[in-house]
């Protein structure tokens, strides 16, 4: 038998899959021994995985899946409508779906659901509000074999039984993960017999893996130090855009930041491109609204381009002609350039008489925590990471949710475009109403936005064509295969 294809990768853990995350490492390994109901599609959209088809009434609140037939977890115990139902369920709870610093994520939009098994092929959701993008949801909504969720409820979350490509053979905790390919898998065999995930926080290590063949897949490679990658072609370089906004969150509940004009004014005296060369040596690309260029419903926009002549003239209008202090607090990672960001941004900032105050934090859990309860000064650096534009909107933007990284911020319009969106099942239509939102929110922008990382993976030979799933996560079933030197399809 064939070695293992080794993947190194920064973090490495096997958790609980109804628990929100956005780590890109950990939903590889996710996509990898579960399915939900839908998958990520190679180059964006959904397309099936356990339902082989889905339809919503117009009203986007009645949701039907029809599901593959003879489905079938790793355990041999069959997948049908009901053990889907279940999952889904349990999914929803509000003490599941928790992410760093905010609990039940998914229960905001299926805690009031009705998840109906009307036959062993057919799931029905019926859903209180409207969601016409339900399905940025449900790609989350992996299902557990029902005979595994006694032991996920006790907190054991070792032992994963799903219906993925691959199931596992042995884990060691803080070391590695070791996966076979599931013969009962219903999509087309992935390319490579067994998979051995293995972890590295260090990225020197992981390319030196890389090139001295213990790896065959190294991902989250530092951006320079890679490029050593592509003198030969011995080992393939792929650079990655990640959804994932890096932004300043601003406290709109009071102080300076209260004033669109001030939060307007900041996003334009910045040249976001001189942050991204200065603080993380090119490996980003400039974020100019809410959501990034791949986003749906999202537009090129050049409305926030440095114009630091008018930032001025803003802060004049808002009362500060004569300067002003902004109080930020800053975690000391995630993003981990976090410190270096904020000091070369008290930088940029100063020519327009905008002076930074600046307050550390070691604990990023703490932090996070923090920031959910609205302990925030006027503004602090953080993320936005879901590939959901509608997400984004309802958890984020909307003050009558007042989510978890909701700071006071409220902007009428925006509400009423994420309330016809909701309700907008038609795609082309509704995303000529985010396009909308996203136009609302250059003028009247929520946050500071920065950037969105670039992400670079090695693969050992050459795979002139290989490209990361368009989320950005690693999808195990797309790799090429190492021994025979073949590329999936």
């Amino acid at each position: 038998m064939s070695s293992p294809v080794v993947i190194v990768q920064p973090r490495l853990a096997l958790e609980d899959p109804h628990d929100c995350t956005d780590a890109n490492d950990m939903l590889a390994v996710f996509d990898a021994l579960f399915d939900g109901l839908v998958r990520y599609g190679k180059d964006g959209g959904y397309v099936a995985a356990l339902a082989s088809s889905w339809d919503v009434t117009p009203d986007a609140r009645h949701w039907t899946f029809s599901l593959r037939e003879g489905l079938s977890f790793h355990d041999a115990t069959p997948c049908d409508a009901a053990a889907v139902c279940q999952s889904l369920t349990r999914m929803a709870r509000p003490d599941k779906g928790y992410t760093l610093g905010a609990p039940g994520v998914w229960h905001q939009y299926l805690g009031d659901a009705e998840i109906e098994a009307v036959d062993p092929l057919t799931v029905v959701i019926r859903l209180s509000k409207p969601i016409a993008d339900l399905l940025d949801i449900l790609v989350y909504g992996y299902v557990v074999a029902p005979s595994a969720l006694d032991r996920y409820e006790a907190g054991d979350t070792s032992q994963p039984v799903g219906t993925g490509p691959y199931h596992l053979v042995s884990y060691e905790p803080g070391h590695a993960l070791h996966v076979q390919r599931f013969d009962g898998w219903h999509g087309e065999p992935p390319a490579n017999d067994e998979l051995t995930f293995r972890l590295e926080p260090n990225r020197e290590a992981r390319l030196e893996m890389l090139i001295s063949d213990q790896a065959q897949v190294a991902n989250s490679l530092d951006f320079e130090a890679s490029k050593a990658l592509e003198e030969t072609a011995r080992h393939t370089r792929v650079t990655s855009f990640v959804p994932v906004a890096i932004i300043y969150l601003f406290n709109a509940f009071k102080g300076p930041l209260t004033d669109s004009r001030v939060r307007r004014a900041l996003n334009l005296a910045i040249d976001r491109q001189a942050l991204i060369d200065r603080v993380v040596k090119g490996a980003a690309k400039p974020l100019t609204g809410f959501v990034s260029p791949i986003h749906f419903g999202s537009l090129p926009s050049e409305d926030l381009r440095s114009d630091q002549d008018q930032a001025k003239t803003l802060l004049a209008e808002a009362g500060f002609a004569d300067g002003l202090t902004i109080k930020v607090d800053c975690p000391t990672r995630l993003p981990d350039e976090a410190e270096a960001l904020t000091a070369a941004l008290a930088e940029q900032l100063a020519p327009i008489g905008v002076t930074l105050n600046v307050h550390r934090h070691t604990d990023r859990e703490a932090y996070a925590h923090g920031v959910r309860l609205k302990q925030v000064r006027d503004m602090c650096v953080f993320d936005s990471s879901p590939l959901s534009t509608f997400r984004i909107l309802a958890e984020k933007i909307d003050h009558r949710a007042q989510g978890s990284w909701w700071l006071g911020f409220h902007n009428a319009e925006a509400e009423d475009l994420l309330d016809a969106g909701r309700a907008t099942v038609d795609q082309s239509e509704r995303a000529e109403i985010f396009e909308k939102a996203f136009r609302a929110l250059q003028v009247d922008p929520p946050w500071l936005y920065l950037y969105n990382p670039l992400r670079v993976t090695g693969l050992s030979g050459s795979w002139p064509n290989w490209r990361m799933r368009h989320d950005c996560v690693l999808d195990v079933t797309r790799l090429p295969d190492f021994q025979s030197g073949k590329r999936a399809s």
